[in-house]
């Protein structure tokens, strides 16, 4: 099964939805198979006297409160409608993060296939109840969690009746140090859980992404910018197109590496076999009518006589023709 790849927009259309068609046109042309965007209104999430997060500190240090920076990224809900038929056009999944109940059924109304809910919700229980109950498949981000607090969230989910969840690892820091990826957690969620694993990958480079890929991570979200220098809390976590493009040919390619399990020898591999491997060979010259013996015989390249494993066949056979030193033996040979 390929790695389903999700687009992270986010807010990274700066309240602007002609940027955010921009967004879905990197995304398609890079191969994603989703782009997901945040659907909010700023008064459902962040109270007037929040304070930025630190990386949002870090990433826009003007001086403003959280509500404010946020009300500048809202997109009205008819430009997200917009924002979806153009990536039906396209052809590309349209997915968005609900950060309130008023978000959440306007999603559920807009037909989206499934409900992302962001490592802010995983404590927020009444909440996550409610988008049980739309009977919509889930991907649960969990970052800053306890195992202990996602497996309350999971219950909660569950109780609706709703078991059409997948769980997704990741760090809540934007960018996120290497050190700080812990991609087991994954793989300890999955055992935990016996649920579809994926990562969101907070990270500047390829490497989680090819870590994560190669420990069996269904799915994987990465952000996207159009540029790293944009004004916006998220741009200088997230990758601009020619780096999306690489990252999206990296887990391709670590899918490919990583096969199909099966073990056996390649098309490539079954003809470098007959230069490489050995056959059994006439260790002297050998008149017709010997009788054979084991010391009669070696193992020498190509292979493409008697392997040298059927070797206790040919002993005690009689030759049927001359062979030389060297000489392949074949089976009409004896």
């Amino acid at each position: 099964m390929s790695v389903f790849i999700i687009a992270e927009a986010g807010v990274n259309h700066n309240g602007d939805v002609e940027l955010a068609k921009e967004l879905v046109d990197v995304a398609y042309n890079c191969g994603a198979d989703a782009i997901k965007f945040q659907t909010f209104k700023a008064y459902e999430s962040t109270g007037v006297f929040a304070k930025k997060a630190e990386y949002q500190k870090q990433n826009m240090p003007k001086e403003e409160s959280q509500f404010d920076m946020i009300k500048k990224l809202e997109l009205p809900f008819d430009e997200f409608r917009e924002i979806k038929e153009y990536c039906d056009r396209k052809g590309i999944i349209f997915i968005s993060t609900p950060d309130g109940i008023e978000s959440l059924n306007f999603l559920v109304r807009l037909g989206v296939p499934l409900i992302k809910i962001g490592s802010t919700e995983v404590t927020n229980l009444e909440f996550l109840k409610t988008v049980g109950n739309t009977g919509k498949p889930i991907i649960l981000s969990t970052g800053m969690s306890t195992l202990g607090e996602v497996e309350k969230a999971l219950e909660v989910i569950y109780s609706t009746g709703n078991r059409k969840v997948k769980i997704m690892h990741c760090t809540t820091d934007y960018p996120t140090n290497i050190e700080d990826v812990n991609i087991r957690a994954m793989i300890t969620m999955r055992a935990a859980f016996h649920v579809p694993t994926g990562f969101s990958d907070h990270t500047l480079g390829f490497e989680s992404a090819i870590a994560a890929v190669a420990l069996g991570a269904e799915f994987i979200e990465k952000h996207i910018t159009l540029n790293r220098n944009m004004e916006g809390p998220d741009h200088k976590a997230s990758m601009p197109p020619d780096e999306f493009k690489e990252y999206i040919i990296h887990i391709r390619n670590t899918e490919k590496l990583l096969g199909s399990g099966i073990k056996k020898p390649t098309e490539r591999e079954k003809i470098i076999m007959k230069d490489v491997r050995r056959s059994i060979v006439a260790a002297s010259d050998l008149k017709e009518g010997t009788i054979i013996k084991r010391d009669m015989l070696e193992f020498k390249r190509p292979g493409t006589g008697i392997k040298p494993e059927l070797v206790d066949i040919l002993v005690g056979r009689k030759l049927k023709r001359d062979l030389n030193k060297d000489e392949i033996i074949l089976w009409k040979d004896i």
